[in-house]
């Protein structure tokens, strides 16, 4: 359980929220989100309270669920307001989502004939736990009375960087992640990003030029495989159903999530997760011509998409980062308990 007031998230005041969003949409429900355990920390900092959330396509995603993407009853809130680190969220509670995950679905101990496409799933899927669990560790809270935060070398070391495959799983996730958003380069580029401000629109669209036509970045990162032999065989369509399902299953329980500012993140990741999928499977990588044709997504799965790119490469850098002072830190430990022992 979670018992800090940043397990919470804060409401920004509805000027800052762009008109061209708005809808005019009846009022949330009274019993909207809070945090399930009563830890004010764990709570979302929400942008609007009445105004409803909408995106730009009514296009349905085979790898989610309806809501995960676009309803009535959405608001935005300013991420920036509601960063991902520590919220003191732990326990049964927490511990019972992942073994869930891993274990109801079928992605724990695969068998050696196991398909490539369920192994996929699974790196997915370890990936951004491992995503999750670094950015938990670099802003983690070290002194609650002195509002204290800094990293926590012991935590990475245990929950990432001493399980060879999670780091692994990590780089399969950013590189699967950063490919669908460079082969949905030309909509992405295309794409309206308006909030009738026009500075912020035109260094949103600038950004999104650099990030996906970047060369170097491109030829610097190799492909993780080759999304074209996937679902192949007589048994291909039914398989890629069977994962399908087991991915929207995955992310509806991120709404059993106790933490509020936790379920925010887990939803959004996992939505940045489906829509990459969408994109790899949805788009052929030999059409240049109808690639844009062949591809709808709505605002919110591009803003999920590009937010957890943006996760796995601030993962990644504090892996690089901290990796010294978690081999430092995790070597005092070892020789302390050395001596002890003597």
């Amino acid at each position: 359980m979670c018992h800090l007031r940043d397990c919470s998230v804060c409401e920004c005041p509805e000027h800052e929220f762009p008109e061209t969003f708005k809808v005019p949409s009846g009022q949330l429900p009274v019993d909207d989100l809070k945090c399930q355990e009563g830890k004010p920390q764990a709570m979302v900092d929400r942008t609007l309270d009445k105004k409803a959330f909408r995106g730009w396509m009514e296009t349905d995603n085979p790898w989610t669920y309806d809501d995960e993407t676009d309803n009535s009853e959405m608001t935005y809130v300013n991420l920036l307001l509601n960063p991902e680190r520590y919220t003191g969220y732990m326990g049964p509670s927490a511990r019972r989502i992942w073994d869930t995950i891993y274990k109801k679905h079928c992605l724990k101990d695969l068998p050696g004939d196991a398909s490539t496409e369920r192994r996929v799933l699974y790196k997915l899927i370890s990936g951004m736990h491992s995503s999750i669990s670094a950015h938990i560790a670099k802003e983690y809270l070290l002194d609650e009375g002195k509002n204290l935060w800094g990293p926590n070398p012991t935590l990475l070391y245990e929950r990432v960087l001493k399980h060879p495959d999670r780091v692994r799983n990590l780089y399969f996730t950013f590189l699967f992640v950063l490919r669908a958003v460079t082969k949905a380069g030309d909509y992405l580029s295309q794409a309206e990003y308006s909030t009738m401000n026009s500075l912020e629109d035109q260094n949103t669209l600038s950004l999104v030029n650099q990030l996906v036509n970047n060369k170097r970045l491109q030829s610097a990162c190799p492909i993780p495989f080759d999304e074209a032999k996937l679902w192949k065989g007589e048994n291909g369509n039914e398989l890629k159903s069977q994962i399908q399902l087991q991915f929207r299953n995955i992310s509806a329980l991120m709404d059993c999530v106790g933490c509020e500012k936790c379920r925010l993140w887990g939803k959004l990741q996992i939505l940045g997760l489906g829509t990459a999928l969408k994109i790899l499977f949805s788009v052929d990588s030999n059409d240049l011509i109808n690639q844009s044709a062949q591809l709808q997504l709505q605002r919110n799965e591009v803003i999920a998409l590009i937010n957890l790119l943006s996760r796995l490469s601030e993962s990644v850098k504090t892996l690089h980062d901290l990796a010294p002072v978690t081999k430092n830190a995790m070597d005092g430990q070892i020789a302390a308990s050395s001596l002890q022992s003597l």
